[in-house]
């Protein structure tokens, strides 16, 4: 990762597992709360309601379990938008 920006390698909704007390900017815990379409636009785009939401104006992230105490995995919202296959 580049020291100067931390971003500049996290892809837009990219899962990491954190043992961090508290989470890096640009991510959210993989709980599958709901976020607002407009204010996630490019995360909305690349998972749109597969986890939940009515696609209009929310969303629901994944909720993924945490493999031992203290970890918790999480998604990125902010980052590089990912070059998709075709």
């Amino acid at each position: 990762m580049h020291p100067g920006n931390p971003e500049i390698d996290v892809y837009i909704g990219e899962i990491r597992l954190f043992s961090y007390a508290r989470l890096p900017l640009g991510w959210l815990p993989a709980d599958g709360r709901r976020l607002s379409v407009n204010h996630f636009i490019a995360l909305f785009s690349l998972i749109g309601t597969t986890y939940g939401g009515d696609g209009e104006k929310e969303f629901a992230l994944p909720t993924l379990e945490s493999p031992a105490p203290g970890l918790q995995y999480c998604i990125a919202v902010g980052g590089v938008f990912p070059r998709l296959q075709d």
